[in-house]
């Protein structure tokens, strides 16, 4: 059950952020609205998983931070491959490889972790000692 409540936290932290990363688009204030994007999902991601974290823990029983932080990861990378490469990269160009491929996934991917862990030290891992 502490699963599929991690899998529904990530879920919505999904939706959070492909909405700002798409509304970036349309607000456009950098010449490289790709970069924007990112930026834009970079700084929204930190409050919005560490709320979402804060509500799967209140929500939820304790679990380590570090697989708490696993699960929402996966969720959102397969959340990318099943629905945001396909209806908001391919159209416009992109592909799997070259969203997979790029560093700034990879280092938003790890963001999204030390926030979950950050969170689970600061404010669970007191109480579960």
């Amino acid at each position: 059950m502490k699963t599929i409540k991690a899998i529904i936290i990530a879920v919505l932290i999904w939706m959070v952020g492909v909405s700002f990363f798409t509304l970036s688009y349309y607000l456009p204030v950098l010449e490289d609205l790709e970069l924007q994007a990112n930026l834009t999902l970079a700084v929204i991601l930190i409050p919005t998983v560490w709320i979402g974290t804060h509500v799967y823990y209140k929500w939820s029983g304790p679990m380590h931070g570090l697989k708490a932080g696993v699960i929402i990861v996966v969720t959102l990378i397969m959340m990318d491959a099943l629905f945001t490469v396909p209806y908001f990269i391919m159209p416009y160009g992109g592909s799997y490889q070259e969203f997979f491929g790029a560093a700034s996934f990879w280092l938003i991917a790890m963001e999204c972790q030390l926030v979950i862990y950050l969170y689970w030290s600061s404010k669970i891992k007191n109480k579960q000692s």
